[in-house]
């Protein structure tokens, strides 16, 4: 249970579903409201699908490259590092506009499922097998999902800023997450 306790929380980070609402909203302020019903699904399907795909393969690639967990945790944790950063000190993400495939992208990929929550996932099956990366891939899927489908409600909530700073200490978390990486992995490199 611990374990998918940690899975979890760092894929949560990782997504950051809440500080895609912002840009959920902005990228579906035009759409008819059947098109706004169906985009959580899309969205969420896509993601789930990119995230898996990368689950199946993943490790694979990984083996064939010759890259070890050590040297996967530094290279992830360096990336999350720099794109919380990147995040952090932005001053706004400029929004794509909307098209039919918004769902798809950019919403379930890059924004849903992207680098860090990839990268995030690679770690999850190294630190703590399928499973437990799958269950967790699954419960921030189904998370993100209701965020989406309520996206409305939860952005009358938070409010614009309210958003901006979840997105924000997010992104923080993910530094940190990222900061662990690289830590473990040089002190795994250093043991051999």
């Amino acid at each position: 249970m611990w374990d998918f306790a940690l899975a979890f929380v760092a894929l949560f980070v990782a997504v950051d579903i809440l500080g895609v609402i912002p840009l959920y909203l902005s990228l579906t302020g035009g759409l008819s409201p059947d098109a706004r019903r169906r985009l959580p699904r899309q969205s969420t399907f896509t993601a789930t699908a990119v995230g898996l795909g990368f689950l199946l393969v993943g490790d694979v690639v990984l083996r064939v490259l010759g890259i070890s967990v050590a040297d996967f945790q530094v290279a992830g944790g360096i990336l999350l590092v720099v794109l919380s950063v990147h995040d952090l000190l932005s001053s706004g993400k400029e929004p794509p506009a909307a098209a039919r495939t918004v769902g798809a992208v950019p919403l379930g990929t890059p924004l849903i499922v992207g680098p860090a929550a990839l990268a995030t996932l690679a770690l999850l099956v190294q630190n703590h097998g399928y499973p437990v990366a799958l269950v967790a891939l699954g419960a921030n899927m189904v998370l993100a999902f209701l965020v989406l489908f309520h996206a409305d409600k939860v952005g009358r909530v938070f409010g614009p800023a309210g958003s901006e700073v979840i997105a924000k200490v997010a992104n923080l978390l993910l530094a940190a997450f990222g900061v662990s990486l690289v830590r473990r992995g040089l002190v795994d490199f250093l043991k051999k």
